[in-house]
């Protein structure tokens, strides 16, 4: 049986067979004896994490005892939809990266990470649910790897065509759905357009 460990663009974490291509974190929010996500709990930290799913030949027991809970995405810009930023650890160079286009992008002089945490965690939730967001232009003059909601459908943004998410990838769609809202935080939308580049499934290119 799939563990509840997959998070979707609206930040829900859901089981699903549908491998990803990143790993990350939000501490620990899970039952080690159980294996399954804290009844209530859906983040303990502030660092909300992508990690590579391979790192220095570690090896870890998902959802084991006395650390993190180990969560998956489908791809980056899934994952940055979400509300998560790239690791300084295991992603040194896509972090930097990152931290220099979200500072370009707000306005920002280096933010260190703590810092990127706060505007995040202020821009990815109301109360405890995902935070949406008006879109401050037209749809297709979005940066590639935002993504928007329509009611509960996630659209990935590309070359300013819209294609709609699912645990194992991306379909075209035809024509933007009216009124849609965003669901990439308005600062990483803003490090998407001062040219961070996330990676998408290869299923949006297909």
């Amino acid at each position: 049986m799939a563990l509840q460990n997959r998070v979707t663009p609206f930040g829900v974490i859901i089981a699903t067979d549908a491998r990803g291509a990143f790993m990350g974190n939000r501490g620990i929010i899970h039952n080690a004896d159980t294996r399954t996500l804290h009844p209530t709990r859906r983040w303990a930290l502030r660092a909300w994490l992508i990690c590579v799913c391979s790192f220095k030949e570690r090896r870890r027991t998902v959802m084991g005892k006395g650390s993190y809970t180990e969560l998956f995405f489908l791809d980056e810009a899934t994952a940055l939809a979400a509300g998560h930023r790239p690791c300084f650890e295991c992603r040194r160079a896509d972090a930097e990266a990152f931290r220099a286009a979200f500072a370009d992008g707000v306005g920002l002089h280096a933010p260190k990470a703590p810092e990127m945490d706060r505007i995040l965690h202020a821009e990815r939730l109301d109360r405890r649910a995902k935070r949406l967001h008006p879109l401050p232009m037209a749809p297709d003059r979005l940066p590639d790897g935002t993504m928007l909601a329509h009611g509960t459908e996630a659209l990935l943004i590309l070359n300013g065509r819209p294609w709609l998410w699912s645990p194992g990838g991306y379909r075209r769609i035809e024509r933007w759905p009216d009124n849609p809202m965003m669901l990439t935080p308005p600062s990483t939308t803003a490090a998407l357009a001062a040219g961070y580049r996330p990676q998408i499934d290869a299923s949006a290119r297909a």
